[in-house]
């Protein structure tokens, strides 16, 4: 177990904060709350002149300005954050890798990062963005049964030797393999701390077209409103956060003089909805848009399938907690009904979306 030890937070107004994956789905909406919460932000991205993916950032008031700017950053690359983190008090290491099977590039990747932040002579504090799967995704069901409390405290049984990249469990590992990472560099270091953010599913607006392929909650949800409905893997209900309360956790870990170095917390609102129920619930919430619910596809092998009514059972008996987080930060969650509403809107007014309606 790592030394746990307390280290400044960024300032509460006026920090320079470099966020990485600034133009994905959570990455987008921190960048935007920084901004609105008075801080300067260093927006990394893989391409600044990508219109499509970086156009909703210069259409920020803050770019205008100056106090929001742009980075080419290749995750791959070292020493590429040596300038941009330089005189920055805060990251908050949003960036996601296509693939997560590759364990030693996981480990090469957050090395680089390191490496810039000790380099940086400035920054005081790192919030990491992990995953629920670094909590709760279990090679065995059976683990949820015994262990069903789902808190920061819970991690994934490592022990199991069917727990491996090729069965399926690379990103929890390399999400584990992260937060590891850095408590262990910050605790050698001493002049930083890290704190990992593990959200839940995030469902919300949208703020770029290219989002909908993100995450993979909104394209989901885009497929359920064009009457495309995929069953989850194992029956796993969706554990939803909305991506804007998701972003205030961020910022909040990054601007909290409470936090210790090492410490991990959860962000999810604690509701569950199973597929079936989220393909209907479009239709629920906007009557107005006459959806036409298409059919769940179950494409899991007969072998899980038969195991359907035991699966569904077993998650209904995890008990999923956010106190710590609460009351850190004093959040509340945004209910499933307004993410998902907010989700679908901005599908359709931001990504144009075209749902299958009934006929007029």
């Amino acid at each position: 177990m790592h030394e746990v030890f307390a280290m400044s937070p960024v300032p509460r107004r006026g920090a320079v904060i470099a966020v990485t994956g600034a133009a994905g789905f959570i990455g987008g909406w921190v960048v935007r709350q920084l901004l609105d919460r008075g801080h300067r932000v260093r927006a990394c991205v893989r391409d600044p002149a990508d219109l499509a993916r970086t156009g909703f950032l210069r259409a920020m008031p803050g770019f205008a300005s100056g106090r929001l700017t742009l980075h080419a950053a290749d995750l791959d690359q070292p020493g590429c954050y040596d300038s941009i983190f330089r005189g920055c008090h805060g990251v908050a290491h949003l960036s996601h890798l296509a693939t997560y099977d590759d364990q030693d590039r996981i480990r090469r990747t957050c090395e680089h990062i390191i490496a810039s932040i000790e380099a940086s002579g400035s920054v005081t504090r790192v919030v990491v963005t992990s995953s629920i799967a670094a909590v709760i995704s279990e090679m065995d069901l059976q683990e949820l049964v015994r262990r069903p409390v789902c808190n920061e405290d819970r991690w994934p049984d490592e022990t199991n030797p069917k727990r491996s990249p090729e069965r399926g469990q690379g990103y929890s590992m390399g999400k584990v393999l992260a937060e590891r990472l850095f408590a262990a560099a910050a605790a050698r270091h001493g002049g930083w701390t890290s704190v990992a953010c593990c959200p839940g599913d995030n469902v919300g607006p949208i703020l770029s077209a290219h989002q909908q392929d993100m995450g993979p909650w909104q394209k989901l949800i885009a497929g359920m409103l064009r009457g495309d409905c995929v069953q989850t893997p194992v029956y796993r209900p969706w554990m939803p956060v909305d991506v804007r309360d998701d972003a205030a956790c961020h910022i909040g870990l990054l601007e909290s003089a409470a936090v210790k170095n090492g410490e991990r917390y959860i962000a999810w609102s604690t509701e569950t909805r199973r597929v079936e129920d989220i393909n209907t619930d479009i239709g629920r919430l906007l009557p107005e848009l006459g959806h036409v619910p298409g059919p769940v596809v179950d494409a899991q092998g007969e072998r899980i399938r038969a195991r359907e009514a035991e699966m569904r059972a077993i998650w209904d008996g995890c008990d999923l907690r956010n106190e710590r987080i609460r009351a850190l930060l004093g959040v509340e969650f945004r209910p499933w009904d307004v993410s998902l509403r907010d989700c679908v809107e901005s599908l359709l007014a931001v990504a144009g979306v075209q749902p299958q309606r009934r006929a007029r």
